[in-house]
């Protein structure tokens, strides 16, 4: 069963709250504040660009006191003929020394600022070409907007971020809105940044990252996003081993995986493990690890951490949960459809509601307005309707 409001509850369970978007939010924008005020460090920074997995509205809520981590991207005007990786990256270390002392640590490729509520990863680039300078100034580029949030995004001039559209009457901002649509999206070549380990600059492109995602989620009816989000909480409850994959990669396979045109996220979990049983297993019997390409830079294996015998392990995982999920999606008893969920999810998914079987006159709506059977009576303890 699909049991489309038992998901809302459960995704609403293992989202960041709003209280701890306001606090990602609120680091963010006190570090670009200050960076922006800085004497020195605003005379190099052309712009600031929240990306990671908030950005993609892919995070999933903290857990055990941990903290959630965002990631800034500084994109600058420095040159990659004056400045080493670890010139460049130093540069910034007044400035967190004044700011957030005692809370910074060196990375390899960014500054770490350990906040109480949030980690941030600084990230510091060289000077994009001088004709996509202005480009990364536009609003587009650096909102702060995310694909659960808006849909209509565009990389655009005429595109216009959320906060913005209140200043528009509905005409005006409609005409805005269908010449975004009408106008060509900004192509933009990978940034570089420091390696510091390496000793050399490296290509990134968080901007196709996010593009792709939001793309995805469109393809998805804007069930792609859930579909990762569980399926990293599925990860967090029941495997914290191996270590790898995890995060970013993880996603990325959901993303080569996932069916588009997936009526509901219970359909999207059911078919994204399924594909990912079906589609690896010749990598998993050999212990043999996949090349995904990332987005924007295909030389990068976004799997080149994985070893062989992980990924064999992690293979084994999915094709068990392929098959919970594929019984909880086939059943129609709720009792059993619910057990099953939760065996993937956790206590995070709700209980059925109390009865004798499953089976009732009432039912519960589907994401394509089909009617699901559930219990007698409909109406559930909490006050939650099933």
């Amino acid at each position: 069963m699909e049991l489309p409001t038992y998901f809302k509850d459960f995704l609403t369970e293992i989202r960041p709250t709003s209280n701890q978007v306001n606090e990602y939010k609120q680091g963010y924008k006190t570090l670009m504040k200050r960076l922006r005020e800085d004497e020195k460090l605003s005379l190099i920074i052309i712009a600031l660009i929240l990306q990671g997995s908030y950005r993609r509205a892919t995070a999933v809520r903290p857990k055990n006191g941990k903290r959630a981590d965002v990631d800034v991207i500084v994109i600058t005007k420095l040159s990659e003929d004056e400045y080493t990786p670890e010139q460049a990256l130093d540069l910034f270390e007044p400035f967190l020394e004044k700011h957030y002392k005692g809370k910074y640590q060196p990375q390899g490729r960014s500054w770490g600022i350990e906040l109480s509520y949030v980690d941030l990863d600084l990230v510091v680039t060289s000077a994009p070409s001088k004709s996509e300078i202005e480009i990364f100034k536009a609003d587009s580029i650096i909102t702060l907007d995310t694909p659960d949030t808006i849909d209509d995004w565009r990389m655009t001039p005429s595109w216009l971020p959320s906060e913005l559209r209140y200043m528009y009457t509905s005409s005006k901002l409609q005409y805005r809105l269908d010449a975004a649509k009408q106008e060509a999206e900004w192509k933009l070549s990978p940034l570089r940044i420091p390696d510091r380990d390496a000793e050399k600059w490296d290509d990134t492109h968080p901007i196709e990252q996010i593009k792709w995602t939001w793309e995805k989620n469109r393809k998805c009816n804007g069930h792609y996003v859930n579909v990762v989000k569980a399926l990293k909480w599925w990860r967090r409850v029941n495997h914290l081993a191996p270590k790898y994959p995890k995060g970013y990669p993880f996603e990325h396979l959901i993303g080569q995986c996932c069916p588009d045109g997936i009526k509901s996220v219970a359909e999207g979990v059911t078919l994204t493990l399924e594909a990912i049983a079906q589609n690896y297993k010749f990598y998993a019997d050999r212990k043999r690890v996949p090349v995904l390409p990332d987005h924007g830079v295909p030389k990068h294996n976004v799997f080149h951490r994985v070893s062989g015998e992980d990924f064999a392990e992690f293979h084994s995982q999915i094709c068990d949960a392929a098959v919970i999920a594929r019984k909880a999606l086939d059943s129609n008893n709720i009792n059993e459809s619910v057990a099953n969920w939760q065996q993937l999810f956790g206590n995070k998914f709700p209980d059925a509601p109390p009865g004798n079987g499953g089976s009732g006159s009432t039912s519960q709506s589907t994401s394509d307005g089909e009617n699901t059977p559930q219990y007698t009576p409909s109406i559930i303890s909490g006050g939650r309707f099933a």
